[in-house]
């Protein structure tokens, strides 16, 4: 059985200054089919975060849909969608009895039957070839109850076993073990933070319910042959084992995944037991680039800049660390962009750091930045960050408590652009 990996489309994603990628986004999609074809796909699995919110636009459910439509005519017999943190579960299992008929399997949400996260999928021959327990992103409600008077190391603690149990459950299912015994491999999919794994500043928001690192490898049963895992955007190993990987997102979605190296994971599984796994790059349609240093550094980085790798104008991070006058260091910095503007543009315009007067130190200051230029999220990170490491972890994990709530209660609210 061929399997492929992927996760975080975030179709319908407007960056920085409201800049669309539906453009990117179609290159992806477009290069997705063509692999699929190319590597003889038979399974497609789509690990959470399908679109940027959970009010995607009419754009991004266009580019959602007629992609399951293309993928009808490709080898790929199956693809199973499970819901990320940013999708709704409500959206997501609208058109799910329908696109059953397609052999396209949604779980949006956790659903009330957990043996309804339990998908057979059979192999070419029409004999039994592959297990997936589908596991979208767990939400409060999914996975406990407020207990008064809890702490909030127990609350952690209580959440971590709770969604263990949750995997151990679907793992000691009977529809599970009887197919693995006749050597059948299962994989389960997951939308999380796992412990150790590396987030991006502002780039993987709404971790689960405020916690970093909940779940750990060892929290995932041995029964599952590969854990399918979506919402860090880096591809990575979870605790160093092969067999637990984040896909990554395809397409580099802030300046902080700029250098990161965008793939699916192909995946050739020869009965029960991990896979063979392959990582398939690519290709990026459009670049995103920091230039950070001195004015003259930046000047010198962007006439140098080579975009011909790409196929869209690239997108620039300008960073000006000057003494000189903010509009000097704007006028020669515009100069140089206006003569690249092939090339590159800068979304957000050009941001001006002063250097520190202290003799000796070496390190800029802290540059300001605008308030809509924040998330939620980095807004708050600033009012905890004089307080005691403790006491701003208990405080972070309560907003983030707060924050899933009120985004279950009223989701275009709390969509962040």
């Amino acid at each position: 059985m061929r399997v492929l990996h992927t996760a975080d489309w975030h179709l319908g994603q407007h960056f920085l200054t409201g800049q669309e990628r539906t453009t990117e986004q179609q290159a992806f999609l477009d290069w997705l089919l063509l692999t699929v074809q190319d590597q003889g796909i038979e399974v497609l699995v789509i690990a959470g975060d399908i679109f940027d919110t959970q009010t995607p636009s009419y754009t991004a459910q266009e580019l959602y849909y007629t992609f399951l439509v293309k993928m009808q005519s490709t080898c790929c017999r199956d693809i199973v969608v499970v819901g990320g943190n940013h999708d709704s579960p409500t959206m997501l299992n609208a058109s799910r009895q329908l696109l059953r008929q397609l052999r396209i399997h949604v779980v949006g949400g956790v659903p009330t039957e957990p043996a309804e996260q339990i998908i057979h999928l059979n192999g070419a021959g029409g004999r039994p070839g592959l297990v997936v327990c589908a596991v979208p992103f767990l939400r409060d409600r999914n996975i406990r109850l407020a207990v008064a008077g809890e702490s909030p190391d127990d609350r952690q603690l209580r959440i971590r076993h709770s969604i263990a149990d949750h995997y151990a459950a679907l793992a000691g299912h009977a529809a599970v073990l009887g197919q693995r015994e006749q050597d059948v491999p299962v994989l389960a999919t997951g939308h999380l933070y796992a412990a150790g794994g590396e987030a991006r500043e502002g780039a993987e928001r709404d971790v689960h319910i405020g916690g970093l690192g909940l779940v750990g490898a060892e929290h995932f049963p041995a029964a599952f042959d590969y854990v399918a895992l979506g919402h860090l955007h880096r591809p990575q190993l979870v605790g160093g084992r092969q067999h637990i990987r984040y896909s990554g997102s395809p397409v580099p979605l802030s300046f902080t995944e700029a250098n990161d190296k965008q793939q699916v994971l192909l995946l050739e599984f020869k009965g029960a037991g991990a896979p063979v796994i392959t990582s398939l790059p690519v290709p990026v349609a459009r670049r995103l680039q920091r230039f950070h240093g001195t004015l003259d550094e930046v000047e010198a980085d962007i006439l140098a800049y080579d975009n011909e790798a790409f196929g869209l104008v690239a997108w620039a991070d300008v960073l000006v660390r000057s003494d000189e006058t903010p509009a000097e260091v704007q006028r020669r910095i515009q100069a140089v962009l206006e003569l690249q503007k092939k090339k590159v543009v800068a979304p957000r315009g050009v941001r001006h750091q002063r250097l520190t007067e202290v003799a000796g130190l070496a390190e800029a200051a802290v540059p300001l930045a605008l308030l809509h230029e924040l998330t939620v999220d980095e807004v708050f990170g600033r009012r905890v960050a004089s307080l005691p490491p403790e006491r701003a972890a208990q405080l972070s994990a309560t907003f983030g408590e707060l924050r899933q709530l009120l985004a279950e209660a009223d989701p275009q609210a709390w969509n962040e652009q």
